[in-house]
């Protein structure tokens, strides 16, 4: 078997990207400054990630492999079943890199305590750097994973797309979606809504929440329950479109399906618009609860 190797994932920080766009430091901190922002702010997020990323490379140990991947490059790195992934930064980058990943173990990792609320990145660099050297020890099958569940919609083409959160389908600029929604038990409707939300438990403390919240309280799914809820924003009621069914839970092996009636919906997860799938009319869209789910230690 060959030697683990370490994936450690990271986006750019809001200096470099400042940089990028305004070439110096100076015209950078003029920018901010009109906005009435500090670029000491900046800095000290950007030192706070670079020396987090340093203390992790550190304690790579030293017969493992080791690859670094930015946030943007995720969808065109090949990862392998030996991988172990250490997320560096917020809860979200962890759903980011979820729905590229089958099986491999993540340790998220905060290098900003008390910033974020660590749902995902439940580890310090120093405690990720000890969790490293006991794998080195033990061997990276002993460390010990929760498995989270995810949520997956396929296109009747045979497209398919992954989520930790949750998944959306809607209209691409938010219009009235047409579709017909077809639940498991059955019952069909068609409806004119603001899309659809499908959420794990992962994402019931985020958009799904606020849905439920505002329709006076649901009971939702906890991270690693094997089930998801679904809810309906805003359905329209008209002659030909209705709003009785407009939430509801997903059981394992149960499918919500839904059948586009209009030029083409979108379907995107955790937030990522730019790598969606589109439906156009007629086409069939699955959801149900992912076959893969994630792997996060601690």
């Amino acid at each position: 078997m060959a030697n683990p190797r370490l994936v450690i994932v990271h986006r750019r920080t809001e200096l470099q990207e400042l940089l990028d766009r305004h070439a110096t430091r100076g015209q950078a901190e003029f920018f901010l400054r009109t906005r009435g922002r500090s670029i000491q702010d900046v800095q000290e997020r950007h030192d706070r990630l670079t020396a987090a990323l340093v203390t992790v490379r550190a304690a790579v140990p030293g017969e493992w492999r080791r690859a670094d991947v930015e946030r943007a490059d995720l969808s065109r790195f090949l990862l392998t079943p030996e991988d172990i992934i250490a997320v560096v930064g917020q809860d979200g980058l962890v759903a980011n890199a979820a729905k590229y990943l089958n099986g491999q173990p993540v340790i998220g990792i905060d290098p900003e305590p008390g910033a974020n609320p660590g749902v995902l990145v439940r580890h310090t660099p120093a405690a990720a750097a000890a969790l490293l050297s006991d794998a080195a020890k033990a061997g990276p099958e002993r460390l010990l994973c929760q498995e989270l569940a995810t949520v997956t919609a396929r296109l009747d083409d045979g497209q398919e797309l992954s989520g930790l959160n949750e998944v959306f389908i809607g209209h691409t600029s938010h219009q009235s979606a047409r579709y017909q929604l077809t639940t498991p038990d059955g019952r069909a409707e068609r409806q004119s809504s603001s899309g659809l939300i499908i959420s794990t438990g992962t994402g019931a403390t985020g958009w799904c929440a606020s849905i439920a919240m505002e329709r006076g309280g649901r009971a939702l799914p906890a991270p690693t329950d094997s089930r998801l809820a679904w809810f309906v924003r805003e359905a329209w009621p008209s002659p030909i479109t209705g709003t009785s069914l407009t939430e509801g839970m997903l059981e394992a092996g149960e499918t919500l399906r839904i059948t586009v009636a209009s030029d083409q919906l979108v379907v995107f997860g955790d937030g990522m618009e730019d790598d969606r799938l589109t439906a156009s009319w007629g086409q069939e869209i699955t959801v149900q609860l992912g076959e893969r789910p994630l792997r996060l230690v601690g």
